[in-house]
């Protein structure tokens, strides 16, 4: 699929630039010295073993947890800036499903960074909502609970919340865990959609079997990075070895 000349929303084609990332829980660090670089429209793979610090690597983008060094570049200038075009898409088993709360109202959630937590929807905030919530195909399913989605819906209505926010980066923490074969076939579909508009999709994964396919490029790492580029090429046999027998953490999936 040819990728989009331009982010979603502007006509211009914005770089994500890491350089000399490093994270530490206190004494253990979780990562040293990321560096990469990519752009709207790609879709990365965050690829390496348990306790790799791909989890962590998301949060720090997303701004969810401290830096001990490095910087994080978004059009130039610090990600900061730039926050609210950034939607993070936690772990599955990381949400409380049983919240009472609809699709719409969870998509709703995705318009406060544009409104403010206080300030009454307009009509274009309704029909970003509203938009959003038809591009994920769950029309038919917003007023339901989100508890009573099955795994792949829960997915997509996430989706539609970063939609709904005119998220430019999404960051996806295995996305395709649990999902069944439809479920993440239709998952696949849609990231590459996201990014054929022009919206750059960062997410963990775990299966290096579906990862070329499912991905433009691929980091992979091991607390420290160990290969970065197209992911057809940079998932190679010996990469893999490297990543998946080198010392581990033993803080972050």
């Amino acid at each position: 699929m040819p990728h989009h000349d331009h982010c979603a929303h502007h006509g211009h084609h914005h770089e994500l630039v890491i350089e000399g990332l490093c994270v530490h829980y206190r004494q253990i660090v979780a990562l040293e010295d990321i560096s990469f670089a990519t752009s709207c429209g790609n879709r990365v793979a965050l690829i390496g073993p348990n306790g790799a610090g791909k989890s962590t690597l998301l949060k720090a983008i997303a701004g969810l947890v401290p830096r001990h060094a490095g910087s994080i570049l978004w059009r130039g200038t610090a990600v900061k800036k730039w926050s609210r075009e950034f939607a993070y898409l936690p772990q599955r088993e990381e949400v409380d499903w049983s919240f009472p709360i609809t699709v719409r109202g969870l998509v709703e959630m995705g318009r406060f960074p544009q409104v403010g937590w206080w300030r009454r929807f307009s009509p274009q905030d309704d029909e970003a909502v509203s938009s959003a919530i038809d591009a994920m195909g769950l029309s038919d399913l917003a007023e339901r609970q989100i508890r009573e989605l099955s795994g792949g819906q829960q997915q997509r209505t996430f989706l539609a919340r970063s939609i709904a926010q005119e998220a430019h980066v999404l960051l996806l923490d295995e996305p395709f865990t649990g999902l069944d074969r439809n479920a993440s076939r239709s998952l696949a579909e849609l990231l590459g959609q996201l990014s054929h508009e022009g919206r750059l999709v960062i997410a963990s994964h775990h299966d290096l079997n579906t990862a070329p396919d499912l991905f433009d490029e691929a980091l992979v790492l091991n607390t420290r990075p160990i290969a970065f580029g197209l992911a057809t090429k940079v998932l190679s046999p010996a990469t893999l070895d490297q990543a998946y027998h080198s010392e581990p953490a033993t803080n972050d999936s």
